[in-house]
């Protein structure tokens, strides 16, 4: 007697590979896991302490459906001084992690059957979202030339009078890409001229290894007016489990999305808003040390792959994942329905190597590996790729 709609929804997988990828381990069998998408540093000891000083002081009654004041201001700043976007408070609506802010998005934005653009490869959870709650997602192919950046005239090409928002991460997850002014620019325009919205997913905004970083809000107040930026503390902060995102948006949409939450949940945990609030202002110097390691990661990654023959990917200019190419191997891998799911469960099984299969971001050709991992298990990972790939190239 479960709901219709459960049926078209997808399962995780990047929550099944973590399972199996547990279950092994407590066989006792040697398991190097590329897999997941977690920082693998601690929560800054400013914002642990916060949180312990917030619980000593009793700050554990409900507050506001939006989130904290403190952390709203915090939040303010942050994107003022970070990311040249002005917003008044009461256009942040703090959420339950970003996957809540996103979802509370999709609710006060979507009808029944309105289509949302989600460009290939896409974060394995943008189509559930979208169709959890009505709505219609519309993969959309991009070109490998283009670094699978979307471009405008892509987007042209599905809009139909039912597409209401398109989905624009960046950086990237999977491929670590970063879309530079210009090319935000000419994706903006378009919106506006069609009357959609951008839904700007910049979780990984701080762990960018460019010059420079856009928010597509900030290039001016009409494409401001469009974009939805999601964002929050789990990647930037190394703060996960602790589960505070946000959105900042146009004030009818803040309000609509607050509504929303105030019913849904009331609002996240205050120990964890009052954690974030010492983040953002006092955990600077911690979250760049974070971000030059993983560079360092990144750039012994790239090195090493490069010396695999046979596999290509993305360079990635922000996040910590690399998209890599493995079809050149498609006709040495047995595999009925999906070849990424049976390269990335021979590589489990014959290398004990954990990665996700480039069909959970809709690119069956690929599988993406995580640097968010100790550089020793990073180096092992990568030479058991490496040994596996040439058991298979002889």
């Amino acid at each position: 007697m479960l709901s219709a709609k459960l049926k078209n929804i997808t399962p995780s997988f990047t929550i099944g590979i973590s399972t199996k990828v547990q279950q092994l381990k407590q066989q006792g069998i040697d398991i190097i896991s590329l897999s997941i998408g977690e920082p693998d540093f601690l929560t800054p000891a400013a914002a642990k302490e916060k949180a312990i000083e917030a619980i000593c002081q009793n700050k554990t009654k409900y507050d506001a459906a939006a989130g904290l004041g403190d952390l709203r201001k915090a939040i303010q700043n942050k994107l003022f001084h970070e990311n040249n976007i002005s917003y008044d408070v009461d256009e942040i609506v703090v959420s339950s992690g970003a996957k809540h802010a996103i979802t509370n998005a999709l609710m006060a934005i979507l009808d029944p059957g309105d289509e949302v653009i989600i460009p290939k490869p896409f974060w394995v959870s943008y189509p559930e979202m979208v169709k959890l709650v009505g709505g219609t997602p519309l993969l959309l192919d991009t070109k490998k030339e283009n670094q699978f950046k979307v471009v405008p005239q892509e987007i042209e090409n599905v809009l139909t009078h039912r597409t209401k928002m398109i989905f624009i991460t960046n950086p990237s997850n999977p491929t670590g890409v970063v879309y530079t002014k210009d090319e935000l620019e000419a994706i903006a325009s378009l919106c506006l001229k069609h009357g959609i919205y951008i839904l700007a997913d910049e979780i990984y905004e701080k762990i960018c290894y460019t010059d420079s970083f856009t928010s597509i809000a900030s290039l001016s107040a009409s494409i401001k007016s469009i974009t939805i930026t999601v964002n929050g503390l789990s990647k930037s902060a190394a703060m996960t489990g602790w589960r505070i995102g946000y959105t900042a948006t146009n004030k009818e949409l803040a309000k609509a999305i607050a509504s929303i939450q105030g019913h849904l949940v009331s609002h996240p945990s205050t120990i964890s808003q009052w954690a974030s609030v010492a983040a953002l202002t006092e955990c600077q110097t911690e979250m760049r040390e974070m971000v030059k390691i993983y560079k360092e990661r990144r750039d012994i990654a790239v090195e090493a792959l490069n010396r695999i023959d046979g596999l290509s990917f993305i360079h990635p200019q922000g996040a910590f994942y690399i998209f890599i190419d493995i079809s050149s191997f498609k006709n040495k891998i047995k595999w009925n329905e999906s070849f990424s799911i049976a390269f990335s469960n021979q590589l489990l099984e014959e290398a004990q190597v954990a990665v996700v299969p480039g069909i959970a971001f809709g690119m069956d050709d690929f599988i993406r590996i995580s640097y968010a991992c100790d550089t020793k298990d990073l180096i092992e990972g990568i030479n058991r790729i490496q040994t596996f790939i040439q058991n298979y190239s002889r």
